[in-house]
């Protein structure tokens, strides 16, 4: 049932020794200096990943999100092994909150003076006397640590109350035991903020002052739900939970699936029965990306940073399901997850239908979690080698896991099997972590384990293209070619090393596609309105992407101010010149920035110019268009990469560029579709700032030049906020006809309702979401399905009060917050927010041309910290 993981020790030194080794002088050393010190813990590729997911938890406004580490009592006599970690955790940019407790010390100086501990129900019995000496000694523990920390150059602060808001437990049975009702973790942050370590000990005060004594494990759990840290770490002297038989480490608890089985063992009782108990019940409170940690002090760094860890890792997991029949699993369900997460039907070059003829051709086993974040389907012919037809991950399934879960189970079945995945796949990197060879061609890889020798790799190969198991485009051209030697520009066969599947855990996060590095060149037409000011500004940051024309007739003549990469001058392109430019390849992408209406005679042309290149191919420049007019057309993709496929959008060559409000409506309606009231649909007040009513040409400056002033201005506005286009603004029906594509299956379309209305603010747009509910929902559970939603997306933050103006001006990214359900539990609301400027349009039109011309997506994007 739990697989014990590969140390490979050979690799690795012993945690201890290894832990001395790296940070023996870690006062005197930098950041880049400890990072590389990481690297002889585990590989270059797991350290960084790690770093790269800690650091990403860190939020300016709730930056308690990496880690909550609780300290107990017999670890504090290894003050300076917790030291040394916990600095080390600082060195890199990490600030754990550590919490911890003192029971041994409280222990010895209660028996020193003649007094046996009392206990009821495992808890310490606590009198007067019992909280004097217990408030004395967790002080001394504190500012014990906090020394250690001190003398190592590491910054930390005695946090000893104010924290923890307890009642009183039972005050009759336990006497001065508090239950913890509120925690303040302002404290914390503003510990953070100032750069040092918080150390909290485990004492509450009730609400009129009085001081209680609190379980430190049971505080840790109470801080985790409210700072919702990636890691919650117990460290103990045993280094992680045992099994009672068997006396082996428990590597990994996946609670979803192991819980109940490991409850009714009959080792599992008294201490160890309880600690599986809370740890389940905080989890459960917690997002899924949470897990708890049970290790030692000296091997924190590696139990961090490394895929095989070296304590206990618990998370929460999913259940799995294994099933030979599409009605097992239902076909509505099915086919909804391949609609929207099937590269090939993303990519029109299969359809549905397709997909599931194709399945009932041979004996099949479909693999899965039950929230069905992850779908694999296994087609294995009696007496063939299996192959792996489809394995369809949700980013949430990458995330958590889920897909290294349900690839066990698929291995577990089959001893050898083949899989293709496209050579764009975000997570490209997991399948060659799990391959034992591979090839490539025609954009695609076929991966394969359990066959070593390259002649019987080619036998079967062969046979699969006799049979037509495997896509043509899979193979070698030409009918003797041997898919072990490509022709030149593929990638060869390769045998990997490969360490035993079970030794790998942690977060299997996506892998980026290797991404583009070349030079290329940008032409914008419509340069003059904030908009393209605003991209021009962007572009100037930009590495690879390179302004190289500018199209306005006010400016025609004058130089590009905001552009700092080169010097640039406008000019006034007209359709002739954007056809012949096109035709003879002077561009690598056009930006259209033009108002509603007036594209289309510069798309034409850039169409003509395509089809006259040579060979007439058409397959010319990309095209994004930040205008309303090709938001609804056939042959145009839709960029918004986090509702919709970045696959797709990675090989478009016209791309519609959302709208602002539309871009905000969607993404705060998106989480809530499975709880669509049909038919009620939901509604979304905006308000925004004043640039989002465009610009005229104004006054001539000194030098002749014509100014841009807006549209909507503040004097106009006197003051207030006017309300326009009050029924069916071109944005309500772009949100509804997109959002339509998400809908579950047995819903065709949606419609929303929106009130737009001017501010007098310059940019950021509020959206108010009001959305009745098909089921009950609680406002944890709200703010849940948005963590869950956008788990692994760079340019969405979440946060728990109602987003303002000042929270998306001048950001990159949207802004979600102020999570409320009404009290009868059938209308939430919530709030979300962007720059109009931005996010709402050239933040957004520079992922999608980057994702287009096959950079990183976030390549010129200044990424929040």
């Amino acid at each position: 049932m739990l697989a014990r993981r590969a140390l490979f020790l050979a690799r690795h030194p012993r945690p201890s020794t290894l832990h001395r080794k790296l940070i023996h002088s870690v006062s005197q050393t930098d950041r880049e200096t400890i990072t590389r010190l990481l690297y002889s813990i585990g590989t270059k590729r797991e350290v960084e990943r790690y770093l790269r997911i800690f650091s990403s938890s860190s939020n300016p406004s709730h930056p308690a999100k990496f880690a909550v580490i609780k300290v107990g009592g017999a670890v504090l006599g290894q003050l300076d092994e917790l030291a040394l970690s916990l600095s080390f955790l600082y060195r890199v940019g990490l600030y754990p909150v550590i919490l911890h407790g003192g029971g041994p010390q409280l222990n010895e100086i209660i028996e020193r003076g003649g007094v046996v501990p009392e206990y009821i129900d495992g808890i310490r019995v606590t009198d007067a006397k019992t909280l004097q000496i217990a408030r004395r000694v967790f002080l001394d523990e504190n500012l014990k640590i906090v020394s250690a920390l001190e003398k190592l150059g590491t910054r930390a602060r005695p946090i000893t109350s104010g924290v923890f808001t307890a009642d009183y437990l039972d005050r009759d049975k336990y006497g001065l035991v508090g239950k913890i009702v509120r925690v303040d973790k302002r404290p914390l942050e503003a510990s953070i903020r100032a750069g040092a370590l918080p150390i909290l000990t485990s004492l509450a005060e009730s609400a009129d002052g009085q001081i209680l004594n609190v379980n430190a494990d049971i505080a840790a759990g109470e801080l985790a739900k409210e700072v919702e840290p990636l890691k919650i770490v117990f460290l103990n002297e045993k280094g992680g939970l045992f099994h009672g038989v068997t006396s082996e480490k428990l590597d990994i608890i996946n609670l979803d699936e192991e819980y109940n089985d490991l409850m009714k063992q009959p080792w599992v009782k008294y201490g160890t029965k309880l600690k599986l108990r809370e740890i389940k019940e905080l989890l459960d409170h917690l997002p899924r990306s949470s897990s708890v940690a049970i290790i030692s002090a000296d091997s924190l760094q590696k139990e961090l940073f490394t895929d095989s860890g070296a304590g206990t890792l618990i998370r929460r997991g999913y259940k799995l399901f294994k099933h030979d029949s599409i009605d097992l699993l239902g076909a509505d369900r099915l086919r909804q997850v391949i609609r929207d997460r099937d590269p090939d039907v993303l990519a029109e070059t299969q359809s549905v239908t397709e997909v599931l003829n194709n399945l009932n051709k041979t004996p099949y086993t479909l693999y899965g979690d039950e929230p069905l974040d992850v779908l694999a389907v296994v087609a294995h012919p009696e007496g063939e080698i299996p192959v792996m037809t489809k394995l369809l991950s949700s980013r949430n399934g990458i995330l958590n896991n889920v897909i290294d879960n349900v690839f066990n189970a698929v291995r577990k079945d089959h001893r050898r099997l083949f899989w293709t995945a496209h050579a764009d796949d975000e997570n490209r990197a997991w399948h060659f972590d799990r391959a034992d060879g591979s090839f490539t061609r025609s954009g695609k890889t076929l991966f394969w384990y359990g066959i070593q020798n390259v002649s019987e790799v080619e036998r079967v190969v062969n046979e699969f293209e006799d049979k037509g198991r495997i896509d043509r485009s899979y193979l070698p051209v030409g009918p003797s070619a041997s898919p072990l030697r490509p022709s030149s520009g593929s990638r060869p066969y390769s045998t990997l090393a490969r360490h035993t599947l079970g030794s790998v855990r942690g977060y299997a996060t996506a892998a980026q596609p290797v991404t583009s590095t070349a030079q290329k060149r940008l032409a914008l037409i419509g340069a003059r309105g904030y908009t393209g000011q605003t991209l021009t500004t962007l572009l100037s940051g930009h590495p690879f992407l390179n302004l190289t024309h500018v199209s306005s007739r006010q400016l025609a003549g004058y130089s590009l101010e905001g552009y700092t990469k080169a010097p640039v001058s406008y000019s006034n392109l007209s359709s002739e010149d954007v056809q012949r430019m096109e035709k003879d390849g002077e561009v690598d992408a056009w930006v259209l920035a033009l108002p509603n209406g007036a594209a289309k005679p510069f798309v034409d042309a850039i169409d003509r110019g395509a089809m006259e290149r040579a060979g007439g191919s058409g397959n010319g420049s990309v095209v994004v268009d930040l205008s309303a007019d090709y938001r609804f057309e056939g042959g145009w993709t839709y960029g918004l990469p986090e509702l919709y496929s970045r696959v797709v959008i990675r090989g478009a060559k016209r791309i519609a560029n959302p709208g602002c409000y539309a871009t905000s409506s969607q993404l705060l309606i998106a989480p809530l579709l499975p709880f669509l009231r049909h038919p009620v649909w939901p509604s979304v007040f905006g308000i925004s700032g004043y640039s989002g009513g465009g610009t005229v040409t104004g006054a001539q400056r000194p030098d002749g030049r014509p100014t841009t002033v807006p549209k909507v201005s503040p004097e106009g506005l006197d003051g207030g906020i006017r309300a326009y286009s009050l029924t069916d603004h071109i944005h309500e029906r772009e949100a509804g006809v997109h959002l339509s594509r998400l809908l579950p299956a047995g819903m065709d379309s949606m419609k929303i309702a929106f009130v737009p209305t001017a501010a007098p603010w310059f940019s950021g747009i509020i959206s108010v979401l009001s959305m009745p509910l098909s089921g009950h929902l609680s406002a944890r559970d709200l703010k849940g399905l948005y963590e869950k939603k956008y788990a692994e997306e760079k340019l969405v933050r979440i946060q728990k009060d109602v987003v303002e103006v000042k929270d998306v001006r001048d950001q990159h990214g949207w802004v979600v917050g102020g999570f409320q359900v009404h009290s009868q539990g059938d209308r939430a609301v919530v709030v979300g927010g962007l720059d109009n400027l931005l996010k709402g349009a050239a933040t957004q039109c520079l992922q999608n041309l980057n994702l287009a011309l096959g950079y990183d997506e976030y390549c010129g994007i200044p990424l929040p910290k």
